[in-house]
């Protein structure tokens, strides 16, 4: 069987899995917060002919070898933490960060752990705690006292929250925000949320804008780093490697066909 079958489908395989990977960047182009994967590929493992080196006489060498490579495969999807434009909404509780494509603000799951996130859409619930849109409480909580507008919700660039309550100035609580060595290695949960992992390390906590942390913007959110055009392009690529390959299984299946027919 010829190995040009094989390493073709494989190549077919791989664009296969890389047009998904930009279908879910074009998805996700209004999804606030999203940050758009890359696919990374690697080329399989060779077939030595003729090994480089060998000698050929006493004093002879082969100069260059001969090796037959095997196909590619996906080896990882890496976020793209790059920042994504700012859309100003008027709402108070529509917070995005700045200037720091590696924090991200800390959100308290239902099993008790934390994930973290870049949509700063953030809601009230019915007793006045800031929550995410499925509900889920941000960390530190940041709770709005009863009889309190948000229109008089202040968030400071620092994360500072405060309130104009009867003409008093009342101190809500600070917004921190986690820092991750390398962000690329969280990993996603959907619903706008990461996890860590080994990959990513630990997060270090701090306030914004401090120790290299990203600033608050209030009445702002950080839009999805996907740019259409980029991605078209790539799908288009895509399109046409995968085409490449198919073509050359049949030129393979058309190779054999012949070789079938030689006896007749």
């Amino acid at each position: 069987m010829m190995r040009a079958l094989w390493t073709a489908g494989s190549g077919m395989a791989a664009q296969q899995a890389n047009v998904d990977n930009i279908a879910n960047n074009l998805a996700n182009v209004n999804t606030t917060g999203f940050k758009k994967s890359r696919s990374d590929f690697e080329d399989l493992m060779y077939q030595t002919i003729r090994q480089a080196g060998a000698t050929t006489g006493p004093d002879n060498q082969v100069p260059t070898g001969i090796q037959i490579g095997l196909g590619v495969r996906q080896i990882a999807t890496q976020k793209m933490y790059t920042s994504g434009s700012l859309q100003n909404t008027g709402n108070t509780l529509d917070v995005a960060i700045t200037n720091g494509d590696s924090s991200f603000f800390q959100i308290a799951m239902p099993d008790g752990s934390t994930a973290y996130t870049r949509d700063g859409s953030f809601k009230m619930d019915s007793q006045g705690r800031v929550t995410t849109s499925e509900g889920y409480l941000l960390v530190p909580n940041i709770t709005i006292p009863a009889g309190g507008s948000t229109t008089n919700l202040t968030i400071s660039q620092d994360g500072r929250v405060t309130m104009k309550i009867n003409d008093q100035i009342q101190d809500l609580g600070q917004i921190q925000v986690a820092q991750f060595i390398n962000p690329a290695g969280l990993e996603s949960i959907g619903g706008n949320l990461l996890k860590e992992t080994v990959a990513s390390g630990t997060p270090t906590l701090g306030n914004p804008g401090d120790n290299g942390a990203g600033s608050l913007a209030q009445k702002e959110l950080e839009m999805s780093n996907v740019q259409v055009v980029d991605e078209m392009v790539n799908m288009i690529v895509a399109q046409r490697a995968y085409e490449m390959n198919s073509k050359a299984i049949t030129t393979s299946d058309t190779m054999l066909e012949q070789a079938a027919n030689l006896k007749r």
